[in-house]
């Protein structure tokens, strides 16, 4: 009997039965997630791909009533880089690249100038993740914390 349990519990291990050792393994494909409310005029995203388990591209930025993407606010990112030194177009991309990096790691280094952003970029992965656990195409929307 013993020997039984010993070789089920090896078969979970290795992933060979269906469900077993594979609640953790991210399905192939685009995953999306968006925060629930509009924050100082800007909606934050982020879209990552999925393939064989691992992200191998993301994108996080956010969008305004219309659509637009405050990476693509050149205003902004003159008024933001003058005042903090940081801009959109530079904090996303570092924070997709600590993401890859890391892969299912989703913590990461927040940067001056961005650091609610980094936190909802957490959070965002997080959920968008959790979609990719369950192979769920539909837009995860998180919850909008406390300014």
């Amino acid at each position: 009997m013993k020997r039984v349990v010993f070789v089920v519990l090896m078969v979970c291990f290795l992933g060979v039965l269906p469900g077993c050792g594979s609640q953790n393994k991210m399905e192939n494909g685009y995953y999306t997630a968006e925060m629930s409310d509009f924050s100082h005029g800007w909606k934050e995203y982020v879209c990552i791909y999925v393939k064989n388990d691992k992200i191998v591209s993301a994108e996080f930025n956010a969008k305004d009533p219309s659509g637009f993407i405050k990476a693509w606010d050149n205003e902004y990112m003159r008024n933001m880089q003058s005042v903090t030194g940081n801009y959109p177009n530079k904090y996303t991309r570092e924070y997709v690249q600590q993401l890859i990096a890391g892969q299912k790691d989703t913590e990461v280094d927040t940067l001056s100038g961005a650091t609610h952003s980094g936190g909802n970029f957490a959070k965002l992965i997080d959920a968008a993740i959790g979609q990719a656990q369950k192979g769920d195409f539909s837009a995860a929307i998180v919850p909008a914390g406390a300014e």
